[in-house]
């Protein structure tokens, strides 16, 4: 739905005009709005722009709904970070660049600029995951040297199974393919993590690299070679010192060994970084035992084929349950290599929002980026003293996390995720898809042969089931009624292995299953805003259908919403809250605003909105030549949207809570972590995974495509698109490899 100007100031926590933000999860970001006199549809501010045309009508781009037919009937995707008219952008560091001792890495998302003086400081970045296909497609090519990719395909090829996956870490470390194995892990690895680089802006006005003695990489292999260990703190610890368990330790006691599939994060008032791991499982095994320890690495297998690479912790036989967590460092301590504070819970993680006020607990609140997955707060036992003071890092090492568990009728309650936490999971009729997984829990007298006190091989103790029945429940909760009864060990160790499994553990005890959650932010008055980029449903699980609704109470909604939970009396150690949707992504036409897929949601000083999109990279751009399936139900139409974009909302005027398009990126990218410098002149961005599904763009490769679209008002019409196939960005020279990197955007001097 088009978010009211009303609703929008409710949103604000106040009128526009007196909101100010701290940079709690990026840069400082300030964006003031005053009329604006253009015939076309503009934004005024300190990055003024008028609004670049996107691929479908809207309600903003300045023509009348009778001349969408003509304007939008062709329409050409440009393989560029496309901008208003007088703002450029610069390339200031790409994958394979140098950072200290290594290389910027892959796949950069989540941003932090953080100021050492006026025009200098440093930039915090984060490297995801490795898309398979451009990066062994320009490794050599980036990188200067080879990698094994032929050998170890064809052997995979060989094996009698028909699955191109091995368990690497069963061989024998002289197995020549174990060494290949492992030479192409330690580099995809390498590519992930966090990394610091120290940037400012000369006298022409340009950002430059300084290469500090501060600049350097937090890797997926940090420790493994270099003794470079990242830290841990909290319940999980005590997990990670066991000799003995129940399942398998890597006998590295505390010591953690990298940091990978870092996505989003949030930026302290004391001036450290958050990095959030968050598809962690896509290299070591995600579910654990009812102690806490990990599965056998071979649990997740080795795996490489022409578009698949995963399994990257196998070869290495990396400890799975020291993955999933948020990792705190200081840019400006060279020293520091990073500690995974394990009391924020170990899941999916995506974003951080940071509420640190004086004579109050600390809260940090995260979502969990499944189909299915919750929003969490941590809430320290103790107090914040001084917000801007970095002893405040000591007040995660204590305290409490709870999921979220929302009501249909805006009213809400935190859940504590502790042993006497009562057991009482959500039915599978109320939730997308019929699926919920819970905890299967320890072996019990029952499942084990008295005779000759073997344990049986199932069900086997950790894990998870999948439940698709509502008797189901039912019977669940007979045989277990805390969750203290999931989970074994001495005290600490329990409360450990509650953290480690915090999604399930979630479950268990009825925190709501949400939509892909993937920012959380905190607003001028306190308010969490959340952007939930999707409600379809996978084998994970899928959402609240009494919760998460289309325009119209469509279920499932794939296109996303924005909302608001405000604690009860604004206090962030609350144990309830109330909530509201907000807005809601999809065509015009249908009561959405014009973007699908919400990621990134930004709040600046003044009260406006600066948004980026995740839609699937295998949707960009997919033809939509019916509005119906052949199954006579509606077809997916988010091929419509084009390519990933930048959006602003204004929260003033008349133009408020209206999307305006102001840029577009690159083809089969993801634009990330936007963030201002403290002057509000300079915009940081990461273009993600250019050329992801096609890798380098040959020849100049183009395909007209055909798109049933609307316009504002409902009319249908066909456009035909032209699309280019793969990327050639950021060379843009006919046939160069697609890079991930970091831009700055400016504007001129005249605009």
């Amino acid at each position: 739905m088009n978010i009211k100007r009303r609703e929008f100031l409710l949103l604000m926590g106040g009128s526009a005009s007196a909101v100010a933000l701290g940079s709690l999860s990026g840069c400082d970001r300030k964006v003031t709005v005053s009329p604006q006199k253009a015939t076309k549809p503009a934004v005024q501010a300190s990055f003024s722009f008028n609004p670049i045309k996107g691929p479908i009508p809207l309600e903003t781009d300045g023509f009348k709904s009778e001349q969408h037919k003509e304007n939008y009937s062709s329409f050409e995707i440009v393989d560029d970070l496309m901008l208003p008219d007088g703002y450029q952008y610069q390339l200031i560091a790409a994958w394979g660049d140098k950072v200290g001792d290594s290389r910027f890495g892959y796949n950069n998302d989540y941003l932090s600029f953080i100021p050492i003086s006026e025009n200098e400081g440093y930039l915090a970045i984060n490297f995801e995951y490795i898309s398979a296909v451009p990066w062994m497609q320009t490794y050599k090519q980036v990188i200067g040297k080879s990698l094994p990719f032929d050998e170890v395909k064809a052997a995979l090829k060989g094996q009698a199974s028909l699955k191109n996956e091995i368990n690497a870490f069963a061989l024998s470390d002289k197995d020549s393919i174990k060494v290949k194995i492992g030479e192409i892990s330690k580099e995809a690895l390498l590519d992930q993590g966090l990394g610091i680089i120290s940037i400012r802006k000369n006298a022409d006005g340009k950002w430059e690299r300084t290469n500090s003695s501060a600049d350097r990489r937090i890797s997926g292999i940090s420790g493994l070679e270099d003794g470079r260990y990242l830290k841990a703190t909290g319940p999980a610890v005590a997990v990670f010192r066991k000799k003995q368990g129940v399942g398998y330790i890597d006998k590295l006691s505390d010591r953690i060994i990298g940091t990978f599939a870092n996505c989003a994060g949030g930026t302290t008032p004391w001036g450290t970084v958050l990095s959030a791991e968050e598809n962690f499982q896509a290299q070591v095994p995600e579910p654990v035992y009812a102690d806490g320890t990990s599965f056998d690495p071979g649990k997740r297998p080795f795996a490489l084929d022409d578009e698949e690479l995963y399994g990257q912790g196998n070869v290495l036989g990396l400890a799975a349950n020291k993955y999933g967590w948020i990792v705190e460092v200081d840019p400006a301590n060279p020293n520091d290599y990073g500690v995974k504070h394990t009391w924020l819970g170990r899941y999916r993680h995506e974003a951080v929002g940071v509420r640190a006020e004086a004579g109050k607990p600390l809260a940090f609140y995260s979502g969990c980026d499944r189909r299915g997955g919750h929003i969490y707060k941590f809430v320290s036992s103790k107090k914040v003293n001084n917000p801007s003071s970095k002893d405040n890092s000591q007040l995660l090492q204590q305290g409490m996390l709870y999921a979220a568990k929302f009501n249909a009728d805006g009213t809400g309650r935190w859940i504590p995720l502790k042993p006497d936490t009562s057991i009482e999971p959500d039915l599978p009729s109320n939730i997308a898809g019929n699926l919920i997984r819970l905890p299967k829990g320890p072996i019990t007298a029952k499942q084990t042969d008295k005779k000759t006190l073997v344990k049986l091989p199932d069900p086997i103790p950790g894990g998870n089931l999948e439940v698709t029945k509502d008797e189901q429940i039912a019977q669940y909760k007979q045989k277990f009624k805390k969750l203290n009864d999931l989970y074994t060990g001495k005290a600490e160790e329990k409360q450990g292995a509650i953290l480690i499994d915090a999604h399930y553990a979630a479950n268990a005890a009825g925190a709501t299953c949400t939509a892909r959650p993937e920012d959380t932010e905190i607003g001028p008055n306190g308010d969490l805003f959340i952007s939930f980029t999707s409600g379809s449903s996978d084998k994970e699980g899928g959402p609240d259908t009494r919760i998460f609704k289309g325009p119209k109470g469509e279920t499932p909604y794939e296109y996303g919403w924005i909302m608001r939970l405000t604690e009860d009396g604004n206090n962030p150690a609350a144990s309830t809250f109330r909530w509201k949707m907000l807005a809601t992504g999809g065509e015009p036409a249908t009561g959405g605003l014009g973007f699908a897929n919400p990621d990134n949601l930004l709040i600046d000083p003044s009260g406006n909105v600066w948004m980026v999109t995740d839609i699937s990279t295998t949707k960009l751009n997919k033809a939509v030549k019916s509005r119906i399936d052949d199954d006579g139900k509606p077809a997916s139409i988010s091929g419509l949207f084009g390519n990933n974009a930048i959006w602003y909302i204004p929260t003033s005027g008349s133009d408020a809570g209206k999307a305006f398009l102001f840029g577009t990126g690159p083809m089969e990218c993801e634009t990330t972590g936007p963030c201002f410098t403290p002057d509000q002149q300079t915009m940081f961005l990461s273009i993600q995974h250019p050329g992801e599904t096609n890798g380098i763009r040959k020849n100049q490769a183009l395909e007209t495509r055909e798109f049933m679209v609307t316009s504002i008002t409902g009319e249908e019409f066909l456009q035909t698109r032209k699309v280019p196939v793969g990327s050639n960005w950021p060379s843009k020279n006919p046939d160069a490899p697609p890079k991930p990197g970091v831009v700055v955007i400016t504007k001129s001097a005249t605009t």
